[in-house]
């Protein structure tokens, strides 16, 4: 074998070797992480203040990482069934509204439209809006979060 023979094969050799552990390591960077995340349980308000009908918003308190952080959701009461909604569009993550005169969620930034139990009705986003997991325990609902 001669010399530039063998050189050649070298930097070949190596050429590869570089893209394959690049690749491996984008890969490993790039894919999320897949975390367990624990729903616990925040006490949201007493049982009669749930609304019967319509849309009502909801604040409410909770500490992660030692901080307090307000979060915000809708509650949503149709047809006999009471859900806990998120505020952020599935779209790009904008803040929904409650529209009253339409009875409908909106999103201002691309007019994303949703109805009262948070499904699509029209426009860009690809998905309802997510849904918080609710439960009455002696007269008081509490919201299951994820963290």
């Amino acid at each position: 074998m001669e010399r530039r023979d063998f050189l050649k094969r070298a930097l070949n050799f190596f050429i590869a070797s570089a893209a394959l552990l690049s690749s491996a390591l984008l890969l490993r960077f790039i894919s999320p992480r897949q975390k367990t995340a624990i729903e616990q349980y925040h006490y949201l308000m007493q049982e009669d203040e749930l609304p019967r009908r319509g849309v009502k918003k909801v604040e409410f308190t909770i500490e992660q990482y030692g901080k307090k952080r307000t979060q915000r959701i809708f509650i949503s009461a149709a047809k006999g069934s009471v859900t806990a909604l998120s505020p952020v569009c599935t779209h790009l993550g904008c803040t929904v509204v409650w529209d009253h005169n339409s009875s409908e969620f909106v999103c201002p930034c691309h007019a994303g439209r949703y109805n009262i139990s948070g499904e699509v009705i029209s426009g860009p986003p690809p998905k309802p809006l997510e849904r918080f997991t609710l439960r009455v325990e002696s007269g008081r609902v509490f919201i299951g979060w994820k963290a």
